[in-house]
């Protein structure tokens, strides 16, 4: 698991690129690119759900502290810690 502790501070705006359907359950760096692939399928919030459990295990935080900001229906989505 990559460890995105770094990003964990109060208000940080975390754009993240998402790929539902795939074989596992994955989070990689791509130079500033946050990846994220999910085994959930894009239906009634599923894999937006195991995204916000993915990332909040990276990040060190608790699920409730990611509030999804843009994105909800799109593979690139923008996170906020509160």
């Amino acid at each position: 698991m990559t460890d995105l502790t770094e990003y964990a501070r109060s208000g940080a705006e975390i754009a993240v690129r998402v790929t539902p359907r795939a074989s596992r359950n994955a989070l990689t760096l791509d130079g500033d690119v946050i990846r994220i692939h999910v085994t959930a399928v894009p239906e009634d919030g599923k894999a937006n759900a195991a995204v916000i459990k993915l990332l909040a295990k990276s990040l060190g935080v608790a699920k409730s502290r990611l509030v999804l900001i843009r994105g909800a229906s799109a593979r690139d989505k923008v996170f906020r810690i509160d």
